[in-house]
């Protein structure tokens, strides 16, 4: 399947769009919603299971229905508020994406999230094995529906900042380093010609290496989860297995790690939570640092999708993850949570507003080139976030630019069916994103894994190659 495309102009869209959820993201992007599509406040409807205690909504003249969606239920509710060419934009929790999906397709309507959801309960029931509990699982089963269905209205899976975004800041960087090393190379037509110039470039890993250090004037509290975006979402995720593409140079295989059994085989989890595992990565403005593998989409679909195969064989594949530094009080809350055997603290509460300094310096750090590590990504502050946009604080800012860059996407293909952010053509979503983004750049470091490591403690390490999941790994 050929993943980018020429240019083409912008659609017009004359649907409506209806909106599910109204957590922090929601309210981030309804007001650009408007701006964006050049819609009348009457053609954006948001359904959420509860009440708008922001006010958001009726600042913005929004229709606003309260009902709480489920397996029973969500057919009967959603259904005569979708029409053909409406946008079903879901930014809610614990609604299954996939059920989505096939309503829309029925109704002849776009849709779009941030996160492949299922039902409640899949993430947390102990009785299911960690497999079927993971991402990995999730993705598969949204892979296998649209099997016999490679066209039809769009439907774009897990596309916000990361995943989503993310994707296709890894093409650009390809592209950049590719310009830098006067390599001839013409614009990847296939997942193979992308995957191509990847080992071309001798890229071995993958991080998507972000670092948020904005902080509230009032700081955590006893008893209290604080970050700067969806608790639930966070917890959620970070209490899945921890996952990770895993590269074909890989010589170490983890004690706790496993396979699926079944799929692509593109990636490998872990006997243990994403918000328990730390690695070592590194971005320009905060140096290294450790992080949280906390499992995401794209560490599967991009490892995925750069995966060359001869004669049915895997000969090239890099080791894809998520490197998180959250928020201080976010890790605090997490430090906090952990020593409470992973249960949930009784208060929640996610800044936007009280954020008084600090950014999300949010990228892809792609790792084995000659020259050195590569980061490319966004530098946005909290200043430059208030200033392009309201009802946003940076972390927020970065989603909402890659919904709109998925949505822009969508309007110009139509008819592509189920769909990844590696999909899609990454110039259509940048160029609706980088607006929203703040600073753009891209750094090469001399830093690696094995880069002023103590010799107080002896450790575990492969000196012969620094890119080796065992040298990132913290413990």
């Amino acid at each position: 399947m050929a993943t980018t495309s020429k240019k083409k102009a912008p659609a017009r869209f004359n649907g409506r769009i209806l909106m599910l959820g109204f957590g922090l993201i929601g309210q981030a992007t309804a007001p650009l919603l408007l701006k964006h599509f050049g819609i009348s406040p009457d053609r954006l409807r948001v359904v959420t299971r509860s009440e708008d205690r922001s006010g958001v909504a009726a600042k913005l003249g929004i229709g606003f229905t309260v009902a709480p969606l489920d397996e029973g239920n969500h057919e009967a509710l959603l259904t005569p508020l979708l029409a053909p060419g409406d946008f079903l934009l879901n930014l809610s929790v614990n609604v299954s994406s996939l059920a989505l999906i096939r309503l829309c397709r029925t109704r002849g309507a776009f849709y779009l999230d941030t996160c492949n959801e299922p039902w409640p309960g899949r993430y947390d029931d102990p009785s299911l094995p960690l497999s079927r509990r993971s991402n990995y699982n999730l993705r598969e089963e949204v892979l296998a529906y649209r099997l016999d269905k490679r066209d039809g209205p769009t439907a774009v899976i897990t596309m916000g900042a990361n995943p989503g975004l993310v994707s296709a800041l890894v093409k650009q960087a390809l592209l950049d380093m590719a310009a830098d090393q006067a390599l001839k190379v013409e614009m990847p037509g296939s997942y193979e010609e992308w995957a191509r110039l990847a080992r071309e470039l001798g890229i071995r890993v993958i991080h998507i290496a972000e670092r948020d250090t904005q902080t509230a004037r009032e700081r955590k509290a006893p008893g209290e989860f604080v970050n700067t975006w969806s608790v639930d979402g966070f917890v959620d995720e970070g209490l899945q297995p921890a996952e990770l593409g895993w590269g074909t140079h890989e010589r170490h295989w983890p004690a706790d790690a496993a396979r699926h059994g079944f799929g692509s085989d593109a990636a490998i989890y872990l006997r243990r939570p994403g918000v328990g595992t730390r690695v070592r990565s590194w971005t320009p403005l905060e140096g290294p640092y450790h992080g949280f593998l906390v499992t995401h989409a794209e560490s599967i679909s991009i490892a995925d999708h750069l995966t060359l195969r001869e004669n049915g064989a895997v000969v090239y594949r890099p080791t894809v993850h998520y490197a998180y530094h959250p928020c201080d009080d976010a890790v605090l809350s997490l430090h906090e949570m952990a020593g409470k055997n992973w249960q949930r603290q009784p208060r929640h509460r996610i800044v936007r507003e009280e954020i008084v300094q600090g950014m999300d310096e949010l990228g892809v750090l792609l790792m084995g080139n000659d020259k050195g590590v590569y980061w490319y990504g966004s530098r946005l502050t909290i200043e430059q976030a208030r200033k392009l946009a309201p009802y946003n604080s940076a972390t927020s800012l970065q989603v909402v630019a890659g919904i709109l860059g998925g949505m822009a996407w969508a309007l110009q293909n139509p008819d592509a069916g189920v769909v990844e952010p590696d999909d899609l053509d990454h110039r259509v979503v940048l160029e609706a994103a980088l607006p929203l983004l703040g600073e753009m750049a891209g750094v090469y470091g001399a830093w690696t894994p094995l880069t002023d490591r103590s010799p107080l403690f002896d450790e575990a390490t492969d000196p012969d190659d620094p890119w080796q999941f065992l040298n990132f790994r913290v413990g």
